[in-house]
């Protein structure tokens, strides 16, 4: 499976950007993660594949949605309100073993994305 991210790019503090991920094939449980130059990679969001059990770091709660697209293999992370914070690379995640699945923690998932840029700035 290959994962695909869009949607990063520049964005004022209080803005909105709406990252897209797109699998070559069918996934499971799906998650999104950022890291800072430096620092270790943190989980941001997870969906399930029914998409009725979502998760959220704390961090990122109240102002993110995740979603799903199970037709178009795809899956979403609105994010609204940014903060400087925010900034990032974001990676998309995926699971096509476990149909039942939702997983928070990296090890969960054996495929990755390259990364889209997220930078919150005025």
């Amino acid at each position: 499976v290959q994962l695909v991210e869009s949607g990063g790019g520049l964005v004022q503090p209080g803005g909105s950007l709406k990252l897209s991920c797109a699998a070559s094939g069918r996934t499971y449980a799906m998650g999104w993660f950022r890291q800072v130059s430096g620092k270790e990679r943190e989980f941001v969001a997870a969906i399930n594949w029914s998409a009725d059990d979502k998760y959220y770091a704390t961090s990122v709660k109240g102002r993110c949605t995740i979603s799903r697209d199970n037709a178009k293999n795809t899956v979403y992370l609105q994010m609204d309100g940014l903060k400087s914070e925010d900034t990032a690379t974001y990676f998309c995640a995926a699971d096509a073993t476990y149909p039942t699945a939702i997983f928070t923690t990296s090890r969960g998932y054996p495929y990755w994305g390259q990364g889209t840029q997220v930078t919150v700035s005025s």
